[in-house]
């Protein structure tokens, strides 16, 4: 994972998202397996939980079992089947969600070697909406920006202005 590159603008502004909302003592469940930002967090005084590299489209256990303030799914929920059941198992009222956002010049990602690295869904900033929305989420604050990268070429070139990550923080409807 980032042998050749390590998108250190995306980590700090994920990083500088989550102490906007997020304090120290609350310990966060990370969906995904223990990963360099699950790392930063931890460097930066969280307690994190990751999961184990289960399939999560069909066990949600985990979500279940633990004992958690604050869910994140950082660039996770493109890779999942159905991340409305995810959603519909956490069992806190705090999210942090990121994912890469569908570009209308680039094709979906798939790795032809690692099964788990493909992505299914391809979003758009209202379909993540829309699950939050109907999972029992509101947004409260949200952000989305660009991912440039060095090299020549027209893709190269909008990747500069055009947004191509989206991170919110919800919180849960409190219903009577």
């Amino acid at each position: 994972m980032y042998e050749k590159t390590y998108p250190s603008k995306r980590f700090n502004i994920t990083l500088d998202f989550l102490k906007k909302h997020i304090k120290t003592s609350e310990t966060i469940f990370d969906l995904g397996v223990p990963n360099p930002f699950s790392k930063i967090m931890e460097d930066n005084g969280y307690k994190v939980i990751n999961t184990k590299g289960e399939d999560l489209d069909n066990d949600q256990s985990a979500l279940q079992n633990a004992s958690y303030e604050v869910f994140t799914g950082f660039e996770i929920f493109e890779h999942l089947l159905n991340p409305y059941t995810v959603l519909e198992n956490v069992k806190c009222d705090k999210v942090l969600i990121s994912i890469p956002l569908r570009l209308w010049f680039s094709p979906a990602y798939r790795s032809k070697t690692d099964k788990w690295d493909r992505h299914y869904h391809e979003f758009e900033d209202w379909q993540l909406d829309w699950l939050l929305e109907k999972t029992g989420f509101k947004i409260i604050d949200s952000v989305k920006f660009t991912h440039p990268v060095k090299k020549l070429g027209f893709r190269p070139l909008l990747r500069w202005f055009t947004p191509r990550y989206y991170l919110v923080y919800a919180e849960k409807v409190k219903r009577n």
